[in-house]
């Protein structure tokens, strides 16, 4: 259930941007609002737009297509420091950084600070290489740096909360990301890191956190529609759960679908009570994934429940086919096997 987010997110600065064209004419910030990618197709090599592209995608988590304009503009500049800092920041955050990448990032960040050492952002990202390599010490040196120069950054204690979750320290990992949202209310990615949290520690509150960070990005709602529905299903409202279920149910995306009904057969089977309905439910899920083991296993159960021996059997035979090391529906089978 848990999704590890290692994310502290920069705030995309607008600048006055300029670059000259072939005929001497600026290039102004509304012409990059306007459409930086044909911008970019006519001025291939400026800086400042490959920056700012690069940071628009950042913010958009398009961290590979981000790399793209980070490294162009490292190379063509490798002592312009903002292009430097991006390229650092792009590859700190991808999820496939190697620990080579990380070393690289390190060294960029290193060369900043010694050129800008009140510089927030290279401070915390050189924190947050520390991080990665475990180095809890020095990363949280890094941070108490950043946030002694300004105490209200708040990327600083996004992530003194991920180096708390990391080392068990659960109370002060929720401290630090409350503070970050003191600092910036509207700061979603706190908002889950808190429901996570929370939901870990089988604590309710979890749900108000999902919903303030749906609240924060109600296009994101979507994706966080399962965790609200299951929050709602263990520690609120099992209509508004059922409700939720069903819409992922109509879903395009299959994984959406597949838990959607999922749990809404669990519903029907553990809370309804309604055996058949789970079976119809539960039959549907593992039309959209016939691999999926929970399904079988839940399936065989209802069978059981029903006193059809037989489908149950075969139902636990096949959780088992589909993972030989599901040992609930093992020794689900063998309790019933021979009675």
């Amino acid at each position: 259930m848990r999704i590890f987010l290692f994310l502290f997110l920069s705030t995309v600065v607008l600048e006055m941007y300029s670059c000259e064209s072939p005929e001497n004419q600026t290039v102004t910030l509304d012409d990059v609002n306007l459409n930086i990618d044909s911008l970019i197709r006519a001025h291939p090599d400026s800086i400042p737009l490959l920056l700012k592209r690069g940071e628009i995608r950042i913010e958009n988590y398009t961290y590979d297509l981000a790399l793209v304009d980070a490294a162009k503009a490292f190379r063509l500049d490798t002592n312009n420091l903002k292009a430097r800092l991006l390229y650092a920041e792009v590859i700190n955050r991808r999820d496939t950084r190697s620990p080579a990448e990380v070393e690289t990032a390190q060294r960029l960040y290193k060369s900043i600070i010694m050129k800008q050492p009140k510089n927030l952002k290279a401070l915390v990202g050189l924190a947050a290489t520390y991080t990665y390599q475990r180095d809890f010490n020095s990363s949280f040196e890094q941070i108490n740096k950043a946030l002694r120069i300004d105490k209200h950054y708040r990327d600083g204690y996004v992530l003194k909360g991920t180096n708390y979750t990391m080392i068990g320290d659960r109370d002060k990992a929720i401290s630090s990301y409350k503070t970050a949202i003191q600092q910036d209310p509207e700061f979603y990615a706190a908002y889950l890191l808190l429901a996570q949290l929370y939901q870990d520690d089988n604590n309710p509150q979890c749900l108000e956190y999902y919903k303030s960070a749906a609240k924060i990005k109600p296009e994101l709602e979507g994706q966080l529609r399962f965790y609200i529905a299951y929050c709602e299903q263990e520690y609120g409202d099992i209509e508004t759960a059922k409700t939720l279920y069903r819409k992922m149910a109509a879903d395009t995306i299959e994984a959406n679908v597949l838990m959607g009904l999922f749990h809404q057969a669990r519903i029907k089977q553990f809370t309804d009570n309604n055996l058949d309905s789970a079976i119809y439910l539960y039959k549907s899920a593992l039309k959209t994934e016939p691999r999926h083991v929970e399904s079988w296993h839940n399936l065989g159960m209802c069978f059981d429940g029903l006193g059809n021996k037989t489908q149950a059997l075969k139902s636990f035979a096949k959780a088992l086919e589909y993972n030989p090391n599901f040992e609930l529906s093992r020794v689900y089978a063998d309790s019933i096997r021979f009675l």
